[in-house]
């Protein structure tokens, strides 16, 4: 029963906090002039990556670093391939200019820059200090760049509304308290119904004589992910669609550069990077940052097959990884056809589609 409590309330909290934080984060951006987008690479992501955070955070401080890195590439690659491939399977996802020329390529340098980090085996503190003083500047430039919007929209307001009596001040900042009310409450709904969720879900398991590694590599790694899978799916179906990418997008810049960075920062060793992560984990994280330049520059959109596309290589992420802990010998196989057929068949499409979308142009 107390099982089946937790579950019910995990997911009344996650879809209940969703709502509050689109809600509110929404008409944030509307009331100050700042467009989705921004709020959705902010707000929204910084919000939904607190249990990242706090899990990195926390394993740094007790002497168990390693689990920082494992945390943030396991859940970078999850929110990519299975956050966006669901958010774009319910509803086509519009993608806006800015994420092809900026956010990605950000996103896409930082997985190359934490690759490179880690060939020995290790990332120090003062490579720690570099990643989170990149995210400083990120979320500063950011800032700078809402500022801008919201004096275009003021002034574009002004010259609209000239001479005519508008709402009060005192109305306006009212409704602002109210919807940062709404953003803090679906914040916290979010943090404590994941937390609620993946109680629930590791109990059902363990009854159910589910090995641990099974539990350890969907429920506990996925866990930390589900408010982001939470508020991208509520602001999809919501047609809030800006938020839905920019809160992958954003919570992976905020896991390699914010998580990852303090973590190193915290630790007193730095955060040590195993070899299995160099050879696959990580390159795994950089191909599929890679994968989102052709699938979002094509039309600004993604595409529900595409959606899929991100699905399919998610589950066949998670089986790989239970068959290299295994050593099962389904491995060479699995390998042999992912190798030869899928991902060639994978690149040249991506690959057909950037050149039409580069002749179109």
């Amino acid at each position: 029963m107390t099982t089946f409590l937790l579950l019910c309330a995990g997911l009344i909290a996650l879809v209940a906090g969703a709502e509050c934080l689109v809600r509110g984060a929404a008409k944030i951006a509307s009331s100050w002039g700042i467009s989705s987008l921004v709020i959705g690479l902010t707000v929204v992501a910084f919000g939904t990556s607190a249990p990242e955070l706090a899990v990195s955070v926390a394993s740094s401080a007790a002497g168990q670093a390693d689990i920082a890195l494992g945390n943030v590439v396991g859940s970078n690659n999850f929110n990519v391939l299975f956050i966006l491939g669901l958010s774009a399977l319910i509803v086509p996802l519009t993608v806006d200019q800015r994420l092809v020329r900026l956010d990605v390529p950000l996103m896409i340098a930082a997985s190359i820059a934490v690759y490179l980090m880690g060939l020995d085996g290790l990332v120090s503190r003062a490579e720690g200090g570099c990643l989170f003083v990149g995210l400083l500047s990120y979320t500063l430039w950011c800032l700078k760049v809402a500022r801008q919007e919201s004096a275009a929209i003021v002034e574009e307001y002004r010259e609209a509304f000239e001479g005519e009596e508008e709402v009060s001040d005192s109305v306006h900042k009212r409704n602002l308290w109210l919807d940062v009310g709404f953003v803090l409450v679906g914040l916290l709904l979010l943090v404590l119904g994941a937390d609620w969720l993946v109680d629930g879900a590791t109990r059902l398991a363990r009854q159910m004589k589910i090995s641990e590694l099974v539990i350890g590599l969907t429920i506990v790694a996925g866990g930390t992910s589900l408010p982001e899978l939470a508020t991208s799916l509520v602001a999809a179906v919501r047609g809030e669609r800006d938020i839905a990418v920019g809160n992958v997008v954003g919570s992976n810049l905020f896991n390699l550069l914010g998580v990852l960075g303090l973590s190193a920062l915290i630790s007193p060793t730095g955060v040590p990077v195993a070899e299995q992560a160099v050879r696959f984990d990580i390159p795994v994280m950089i191909a599929v940052s890679i994968a989102c330049l052709p699938i979002f520059a094509s039309g600004h959109r993604i595409a529900r097959w595409e959606g899929a596309l991100f699905v399919g290589y998610q589950i066949a992420y998670i089986a790989t990884l239970v068959m290299l802990d295994t050593k099962s010998p389904a491995l060479a196989i699995f390998s042999q056809q992912m190798w030869w057929f899928v991902l060639p068949l994978t690149a040249v499409t991506l690959l057909v589609m950037s050149w039409r979308t580069f002749v179109k142009r």
